[in-house]
């Protein structure tokens, strides 16, 4: 390489570089202002440094007059086109901009995200990264709305059913006091009864309450399927017997599951004595288990006459009670019960599902093995 190459070089380099200095404190200045900005001087160093290199080696390979102004002219409309048209791309860019700040100015204010049709793929990437925020928001809103009407119902429901034992015993300690009672030993029964079921009521309500708080304490230990079946059977007999409900079914023999017994306990016996409630007489109740590869399966299937569809969406609420299908009988619950259930299958990270099923609805937990 020759010497004058070697000149050319060094002087194109030094005037480039002392453009782009230049530059770079224009951009250092105007950091905080429009994009615009940024874009016009952007093309004014593009263009301004490539000029100032053909500029500086120009006199330096002795150019006539005419031919330094020729290349002067060319510099300089070649630097106003390129500005503008730099100046032009940094208003789209403002202008998407814009369109991505007043989507997320609506959004903000309780609206839905609709982010702008087009725009630079950065921008195109964080609205879709605020519509899938937004979708969030949106579902969680709706989450937190159905908890609040469930806990409204619970509020009245818990009233009703603890203000009418009250009522009761209250009346029948009265009249034991008085004198009034012609069986005082009945109404003192009766009064252990009414206590039992608040006690009951209120065990409910903590252990809602421990699920929901996430402070449930579980001692995993490998159980019998069908053991947990049978105690849940045998206890729920006397009230299917009253009832005039049978209760059978089958599970697999060998059938283990790994998690908290008293948790799964609680688990059978609500979903069996939930069945045999909505059961109405000489209907029966069927209880299925088997092991699959992955996942220990328990099925309950009762008479109920069906679930509309509008209310599956709500069968595991707090305080759900149901329709008129599924409460032939007064003896309806506090509606505690299917929601303990869940939270108590999402505990052993598990899932519980219900659908209809000829003669009435059939719930499905699944435990992973």
């Amino acid at each position: 390489m020759s010497g004058a190459t070697l000149a050319v070089i060094a002087i194109a380099v030094a005037w480039s570089v002392a453009v782009g200095l230049v530059g770079a404190a224009l951009a250092w200045t105007v950091r905080r202002r429009s994009v615009r900005w940024s874009a016009a001087i952007l093309g004014l160093v593009a263009v301004a440094g490539i000029a100032a290199g053909v500029l500086g080696t120009a006199r330096a390979m002795f150019l006539s007059d005419h031919d330094f102004a020729v290349v002067i002219t060319v510099c300089a409309v070649s630097g106003v086109v390129s500005v503008g048209v730099a100046v032009w791309l940094g208003e789209q860019v403002v202008a998407s901009a814009r369109r991505l700040r007043d989507a997320a100015i609506n959004f903000g204010e309780g609206g839905e995200f609709v982010g702008p049709a087009n725009g630079p793929r950065e921008f195109a990437e964080i609205a879709r990264e605020l519509t899938r925020s937004s979708d969030r928001l949106r579902s969680s809103a709706e989450r937190e709305r159905h908890l609040e009407e469930s806990r409204r119902e619970l509020v009245a429901w818990v009233s009703h059913d603890l203000r009418t034992p009250l009522a009761g015993i209250r009346a029948m300690a009265e009249a034991l006091e008085d004198g009034l009672a012609d069986d005082p030993a009945r109404y003192r029964a009766q009064m252990r009864t009414e206590v039992d079921r608040m006690v009951r009521m209120v065990d409910d309500l903590f252990e809602l309450s421990r699920i929901h708080a996430g402070s449930l304490q579980l001692t995993p230990q490998t159980v019998a399927l069908g053991d947990l079946v049978s105690e849940a059977i045998a206890w729920a007999d006397p009230v299917a017997r009253s009832k005039g409900v049978r209760v059978g079914g089958s599970v697999d023999s060998g059938v283990l599951v790994r998690g908290d017994p008293d948790a799964l306990a609680r688990v059978v016996s609500n979903l069996v004595m939930n069945a045999i409630r909505h059961t109405p007489s000489d209907g029966a109740v069927e209880i299925h288990a088997r092991a699959t590869p992955a996942a220990v399966e328990l099925a309950v299937t009762d008479a109920c006459g069906g679930i509309p569809d509008a209310d599956l969406g709500r069968v595991f609420d707090v305080a759900w009670r149901g329709g008129h299908a599924r409460t032939p009988g007064d003896d309806v619950g506090a509606g505690l019960g299917l929601a303990i259930v869940k939270g108590l299958v999402e505990a052993h990270r598990g899932t519980v599902a219900v659908s209809n099923r000829a003669p009435g609805c059939q719930f499905v937990v699944t435990i992973p093995a």
